[in-house]
């Protein structure tokens, strides 16, 4: 919203700028430059042309949550930053970090800090903190989530699906997508509705680039079956929450049936007494060490029973960029399984009828401009 309102105001003299979420905009530049190394040969140096075809695109860049969580992006962001800044670009970003907590721990973090000195250098980094979260503020359930995987939650998901398509003038279907080259399947599809299992969404490998896709397809998803995942199943803990991800930027709706309730979707209570055992063995919990942890771990933690200082020690997560993606996930599921995430748009008269409804398609309608905008450019660049 914060984006939206800046980009919408910019003074009329500005004619040439982009407004792109930073997901897609890295699944852009990625674009361009696989298909100039396929034209010029892997050697071939792509980012200073990237960056002049992006400036030509608008000479003031908008996009929203800047992070880097992968280590291709990290080895190619200053360069194309400093490239882009070099032709008179104006970044105007947002992110829920501060640029020196950006790939924290990340794989060769040391190649990243340039990157880092050049947003602290070029821009003007402002501290947005608001005293509240407004995403953790209590909100009443939807019941869009259901555990256990017992005979009620299969019913769980069928209600939910007819409810959000439209078997009505759209039969329950297959569908089929593609993207890259390849195909994403769609086992069950109505409306603007699609249902999967776990194992049919992440049994396979999947990315940032599918649920894009998807997402630009829905506005709602039910997916069934999903198991507890722990340090064991890294990846495709992952995986999933780059779907979540996808779903909350999106603003779609998300249903779920689960093994476990979700404060132990991603580590068991097993796996956390490991990691307190592991800890007190070795000595290595501290006093001050839990002061940078996210407020919605704190909270996990409380339910588990469990010290905020084992989670800083534990083997469960790999840095402080996947215990953030982890916490940031948790948040994200907490705030779309309230009532008011699952009625927006739905034009309901208590919330304002169907100039609610026309407000929230624009919102989604601007996000498709956005994802659309990047995949246009990127098949113009081949």
């Amino acid at each position: 919203m914060l984006m939206d309102m800046f980009y919408d105001t910019l003074p009329e003299n500005i004619a040439s700028k982009t407004r792109i979420h930073f997901h897609n905009f890295m699944q852009d530049v990625h674009k361009r430059l696989h298909a100039m190394k396929v034209a010029h040969g892997i050697d071939f140096d792509a980012i200073p042309f990237v960056a002049a075809d992006i400036a030509q695109q608008g000479n003031v860049l908008c996009f929203d949550e800047f992070q880097c969580t992968d280590v291709v992006d990290a080895m190619i962001l200053r360069r194309l930053l400093q490239s882009l800044m070099s032709h008179g670009v104006v970044v105007v970003t947002t992110s829920n970090r501060h640029p020196d907590d950006l790939y924290k721990n990340g794989i060769q973090r040391e190649s990243f800090l340039p990157c880092i000195a050049l947003l602290k250098t070029r821009l003007h980094v402002i501290n947005l903190a608001s005293p509240t979260d407004y995403r953790k503020l209590p909100r009443p359930p939807s019941g869009v989530y259901h555990s256990p995987l017992d005979r009620a939650a299969a019913a769980h998901a069928e209600k939910w699906f007819a409810f959000l398509g439209d078997p009505e003038h759209d039969p329950p279907h297959a569908a089929t997508h593609r993207i890259w080259g390849r195909e994403i399947q769609v086992p069950k599809a109505s409306g603007s509705a699609a249902m999967f299992t776990f194992d049919d969404l992440m049994g396979r490998p999947t990315g940032a680039a599918d649920y894009l896709e998807l997402m630009r397809s829905y506005e709602s998803f039910i997916v069934t079956s999903v198991p507890a995942m722990s340090f064991r199943e890294r990846d495709l803990a992952r995986r999933f929450i780059t779907f979540i991800d996808a779903v909350y930027e999106s603003r779609a709706k998300l249903v779920l049936t689960t093994a476990v309730p979700l404060a132990q979707l991603f580590m068991s209570r097993e796996d956390m007494h490991k990691a307190i055992q592991h800890a007190n063995k070795t000595g290595a919990i501290k006093e001050d060490e839990h002061a940078d942890v996210d407020d919605t771990m704190r909270l996990l933690m409380d339910d588990l029973s469990m010290n905020m200082d084992t989670l800083k020690q534990s083997s469960i997560f790999t840095g402080d960029e996947e215990r953030f993606a982890f916490a940031r996930a948790l948040s994200r599921l907490s705030e779309m399984g309230s009532q008011e995430w699952v009625e927006r748009g739905m034009g309901l008269e208590k919330d304002g009828g169907k100039a609610e409804r026309e407000g929230w398609q624009r919102v989604r309608s601007k996000w498709r401009e956005d994802s659309d905008d990047s995949a246009a450019s990127a098949a113009a660049t081949v």
